[in-house]
């Protein structure tokens, strides 16, 4: 091994200096280069915790603010649902019964009666002059098949009417096979025949079909086109009139 004369130890000591400060240089370099990672991530980490947070709050907002409102309405609709609810039995009675005055009745007969119904009342009049003999709730036809209103005369007597549109469709044993039906659309099933609707006490006002007669009352015009009446009134009104009394029908 040579040892280094005295001339070379001062170029020898300059490059170990300058190797030793690279050296420093580059340790400071991997410091803060770490240092700069470290404090990048714990930035990104705490922004992703924010948003994170950010997000969380701005959901639970969104759900309560959609779920107070609905809540709310729900509730204020139960409440008006529960208000708005009525007994049907008090939507079929509001109709008053038929009221008869004996007296001005007896006076009554086919010459000198005169009748009158009210469509927007729903009620009959049967009067002797201006006395009214009966008082009785109607039902006329519905809004799809209207009772015509005017002036008519009773065209025809039948105490055991039998309608030639509505009715059902019977077998042979007369039992309903079909009910509710119209013989001019409906077709009869196999083995079945048309069986028109009874109109006990009928007295007709037009050839097309329109006349009084017994028949249910539910309180609104449910008719398809006659006018019902209550079976105690149809048959005192029945007993009354005659071919050619004059009756009339207003809105």
């Amino acid at each position: 091994m040579i040892s280094p004369s005295g001339e070379h130890l001062p170029a020898i000591a300059c490059i170990v200096y300058k190797c030793l400060a690279h050296l420093y240089a580059m340790q400071t370099c991997v410091r803060r280069g770490k240092s700069f990672i470290d404090s990048q991530y714990h930035q990104m980490k705490n922004l992703s915790r924010g948003r994170s947070t950010c997000r969380f709050c701005l959901c639970s907002a969104l759900l309560v603010l959609g779920w107070v409102p609905a809540h709310a309405d729900f509730l204020w609709f139960k409440q008006q649902q529960k208000a708005q609810v009525t007994n049907p039995s008090q939507l079929l009675t509001k109709q008053q019964p038929a009221v008869f005055n004996r007296e001005v009745y007896d006076r009554m007969n086919p010459e000198n009666i005169n009748v009158l119904v009210s469509l927007s009342r729903q009620r009959l009049y049967a009067t002797v002059g201006n006395d009214v003999a009966i008082d009785s709730p109607i039902s006329s036809g519905k809004a799809a098949r209207r009772t015509p209103s005017g002036s008519f005369t009773v065209l025809q007597k039948d105490p055991d009417h039998r309608s030639s549109v509505y009715g059902n469709f019977v077998d042979s044993g007369g039992r309903i096979v079909r009910g509710g039906v119209s013989a001019l659309i409906d077709a009869a099933p196999s083995g079945s025949h048309f069986e028109g609707a009874p109109m006990k006490w009928f007295m007709r006002l037009t050839w097309e079909g329109v006349g009084m007669h017994v028949g249910i009352l539910p309180g609104y015009p449910a008719s398809h086109g006659c006018i019902r009446l209550p079976a105690e009134v149809a048959q005192a009104l029945y007993t009354k009139v005659k071919v050619g009394t004059p009756v009339k029908v207003v809105d």
